[in-house]
Parts: structure tokens; sequence; C-alpha cells
């Protein structure tokens, strides 16, 4: 993957996203990033909507990092969204989270999370985090290659069509 990667942060806390930011300047990650602080932000962010509509500015993103504690929409209704989106579920999500309870854990897998991170509390520990991020889901974990396109992928009713082609009744 390469540095042009759209990641989504999808948190309330603005202490948070200042050491996001400052960890993943610090290890070196380039990736642009988008920030929505709530669950139902981001939502419409994903959905293309209200101020979210222009695509140019707010393309779809290639990683989620996703806090569970928000207001209005929480991170597990967002999940259970993002997942039940036709084509999403190619993005991956990454649960960045200060809970460490194992119901949280449990659920956020079996909702869909590609991986589940307890946020750090020490700057440092932050840069790390940050690079595992960048090692792992931006540049060492493979994909089939569907799976890098950002556009949309084709509605089940035209895979479906897509699939009869050049079949016979046999």
């Amino acid at each position: 993957m390469t540095d042009h990667a759209l990641i989504l942060l999808v948190e309330d806390r603005e202490d948070d996203i200042l050491l996001i930011r400052k960890a993943f300047e610090r290890a070196g990650l380039s990736n642009p990033m988008q920030i929505v602080r709530d669950g139902e932000e981001a939502i419409s962010y994903l959905a293309g909507e209200r101020k979210f509509s222009n695509r140019a500015e707010y393309p779809l993103p290639w990683l989620i990092l996703l806090d569970l504690k928000m207001p209005r929409v929480d991170g597990f209704e967002v999940l259970k969204w993002i997942r039940k989106q036709p084509g999403f579920n190619r993005i991956v999500v990454i649960v960045l989270t200060s809970s460490e309870q194992i119901r949280d854990v449990n659920r956020a897998y079996q909702l869909g999370a590609n991986s589940f991170m307890v946020k750090p509390l020490e700057f440092e520990n932050a840069v790390q985090v940050s690079k595992l991020i960048q090692q792992y889901w931006l540049y060492h974990n493979k994909f089939p290659e569907a799976e890098r396109q950002q556009t949309p992928m084709p509605s089940p009713t035209e895979e479906a069509a897509e699939g009869t082609e050049g079949k016979t009744g046999l």
C-alpha cells in the first residue's frame, strides 16, 4: 500500500485526536487523514451524505481507526453499519479504544473489526502503535487485488447478472 491510502479517524476526544496525529507524525506516517467526531458523522462521511457528498474532497478511506465510546452513535453501531454496506467490507477497520473489556473485544470482532487495539496513554507507546499500523496494515498486509479498489463494489443484483453471462441452461 502507498502513503496515499486515506485513514478515517473516528474519535470524539480532542486530546486523543491530537495524540494520534502527533504520534503518526513522529512515526513518519504521512497518509492523509480525515477526522470525524462521532458515530453519526462517521456514517454520514462513509455514505457521502450532507457535507461529505463530494468524494473528491472526502474519498472513501482505506483504513478506519474507530473509537467505541462516542456520543450519538457508538462505535459498535458504526461497525455494524459499515459491514452491512455493499463493498465496505473491504475497508480495514481497527478499533482503537480505551476499553480493555473482553466483551468489547469479542463484540467488535463479531461485528467485523479487523483488529482491536487499546489506546496507549503515553506518547511513545502511541508512536509504537502508529508504526505497527503503518507497517502491518498499510505496507505488509496483503489483500486480493479486488480489495485494493477504492470504488464501490457492484450491487448484489449486478453481481448476479455478471454471474449469468455466457452460461447456458445446461
